[in-house]
């Protein structure tokens, strides 16, 4: 739903319910959980005291593990586990999705991986030199309600920085 109201703009309860194949109860407490923790808003210019709106806070979605609080920390590993699964479903549409393309946008398709050796300091400085690129090219987007360029269309970055599965063993802290 966050994403959806990322790319398509605002929205009800009623009508993301519809796009997903939900019930409305199902959706409004979803959204309600989503702003319970600062993902999406009210957008109180578009309601009418019937139908509720609904944006997206925020035009991406950012993660970090700085917090010494365990449930902050168990929160961000759920929240991860839960958006594996929705990168994976997003993946698996677009690589289904290619052959349909036209040739200029197939030109642009890319699944690329690169494995590197770093320490943590320079994953993290990597990580942060790739992020600050994609936060210059996402304060130049409109977004939904502004004007694009002509042929624009959503296009989708994921970045994923992560020590190898398997390769870092556990620390004296953590079993």
């Amino acid at each position: 739903m966050l994403g959806e109201l990322r790319i398509t703009g605002p929205s009800t309860a009623s009508r993301l319910a519809a796009r997903f194949g939900l019930n409305t109860g199902a959706t409004s407490y979803h959204l309600r959980q989503l702003a319970q923790h600062g993902f999406v808003v009210e957008d109180e210019a578009r309601g009418n005291g019937r139908d509720r709106w609904w944006r997206a806070a925020t035009p991406m979605t950012y993660t970090s593990d700085d917090s010494p609080d365990p449930d902050a920390r168990a929160a961000l590993d759920a929240f991860g586990q839960a958006a594996v699964v929705v990168y994976t479903e997003i993946l698996q549409r677009a690589v289904g999705e290619r052959p349909r393309l036209p040739d200029a946008w197939r030109r642009v398709h890319a699944l690329s991986d690169w494995q590197l050796r770093l320490t943590p300091d320079q994953a993290r400085g990597l990580r942060d030199e790739i992020t600050g690129v994609l936060d210059r090219w996402q304060a130049a987007d409109p977004g939904p309600d502004g004007a694009a360029a002509a042929g624009a269309m959503p296009v989708t970055f994921h970045l994923h920085t992560f020590p190898r599965p398997g390769s870092v063993g556990p620390t004296e802290d953590q079993p």
